[in-house]
């Protein structure tokens, strides 16, 4: 038997594929100016182009795991049962609450305890992030 017909062998390549899916599809979120393309005519201004889109992504995704991670802490303390096999399935590459055509900040702002207060979970829309 090939490895490829493997189930389990499968099942990894496809989550390590839908995680670079997912982190592809938030860098093509963030960079919709040019509707993905690089347009410098020289190499180092791509590189600078891609480099501003890196920090970004990795910017949202920071923010996406410490809220999520927030957000499971108080859903535990609350009393709700959380399981570690559902957690896994969480991604931080979401990215209907970015609003993309803000400006991003990268000053931190002063808030008790680093983060900004949860959200109900009752209301559909939450808070964008503002760039």
């Amino acid at each position: 038997m090939r490895m490829a017909d493997e189930p389990a062998y499968r099942r990894e390549i496809k989550a390590q594929s839908n995680l670079q899916e997912g982190r592809h599809a938030l860098a093509r979120r963030i960079f919709p100016g040019k509707r993905g393309h690089l347009y410098q005519r020289y190499h180092e201004g791509m590189e600078d182009q891609l480099g501003a889109l890196g920090l970004v992504l990795n910017a949202v995704v920071l923010f996406n795991t410490r809220y999520m991670d927030a957000a499971v802490a108080q859903l535990r303390a609350q009393g709700f049962d959380v399981r570690d096999e559902d957690i896994v399935r969480l991604s931080p590459f979401i990215h209907a609450h970015v609003n993309m055509l803000g400006r991003y900040s990268f000053a931190l702002p002063e808030l008790p305890g680093g983060l900004r207060p949860l959200g109900d979970p009752g209301d559909v829309h939450g808070d964008e992030i503002n760039g």
